[in-house]
């Protein structure tokens, strides 16, 4: 099943997607999609609305060094033994074809595309063998980054937390496996980025237990598991397009902030 949140011609809504192509519509759903969906009857078709980011979450827990192959292009030797977390804002994040806006104090911004995991009920100790039951789905992410500030301070708030640094989306696959998903990332129709998720150092299951050990995860909260190797500089005028298997593609477009 395919969740997504969307304006339409009367508000705002989270909805199913159902059908391909032209003939795709989405199925209005009451309230909210955390717990039995409770369908209104009203539909629309899919290319008369605007996808946003699918939730609003209260917090966007990242992983940092999860892919051997980028921990060695940003330098470093050995893969951290346990997952690197940091926290993007809530303000950070945007929906599909949202502009990713570069601050005018940075001179280097970064894409990095991502599988993110959306929770779909309070989480709190669960255990490994648990943790995909509390998983609502799956969408793509870009963890943009300035990179020059990251490097700069020496921890990651700034670099990662500008609005707009967290493109998600297009919708919430909830019928998947992340275990082993092609994820690409292209820049103006050039592919930069091409992995699997098989290649996390720390697995889906693996981070949402040692997340939920640190942290109460709430429904809505977003998880990013990491980058592979490939991520270089966005500039105003580009678009940058992650594309995750089973899942679908998010693409945004890049402007610089004027103030």
């Amino acid at each position: 099943m395919r969740i997504a949140r969307f304006a339409h011609s009367e508000g705002l809504a989270f909805g199913t997607i159902e059908g391909e192509g032209s003939g795709a519509t989405v199925a209005e759903v009451r309230e909210h999609p955390f717990g039995p969906l409770d369908f209104t009857g009203r539909r629309w078709a899919l290319d008369d609305v605007r996808l946003l980011a699918p939730v609003l979450p209260t917090k966007v827990v990242c992983i940092g060094k999860n892919y051997a192959d980028h921990v060695k292009e940003m330098g470093g030797d050995e893969p951290p033994a346990a997952p690197v977390l940091f926290i993007k804002p809530s303000t950070s994040v945007i929906g599909p074809n949202d502009a990713i806006r570069r601050p005018v104090d940075s001179n280097r911004v970064d894409f990095e595309g991502e599988l993110a995991v959306v929770m779909g009920t309070i989480v709190r100790d669960v255990p490994r063998d648990r943790a995909l039951d509390v998983v609502l789905g799956y969408t793509c992410a870009n963890d943009v980054t300035a990179r020059d500030q990251q490097q700069a301070d020496g921890q990651w708030t700034r670099g990662k937390g500008h609005d707009s640094f967290c493109p998600v989306g297009p919708w919430i696959e909830t019928s998947l496996d992340p275990a082993d998903l092609t994820i690409q990332t292209e820049l103006d129709g050039e592919l930069k980025q091409d992995s699997s998720t098989s290649l996390l150092l720390h697995d889906v299951a693996t981070l949402i237990s040692y997340i939920s050990h640190v942290m109460t995860l709430l429904p809505g909260d977003v998880v990013l598991t990491g980058t592979p190797a490939g991520v270089g500089p966005m500039k105003a005028g580009q678009k940058v397009s992650v594309s995750i298997e089973g899942i679908g593609t998010l693409t945004n477009p890049v402007i610089d902030r004027e103030s």
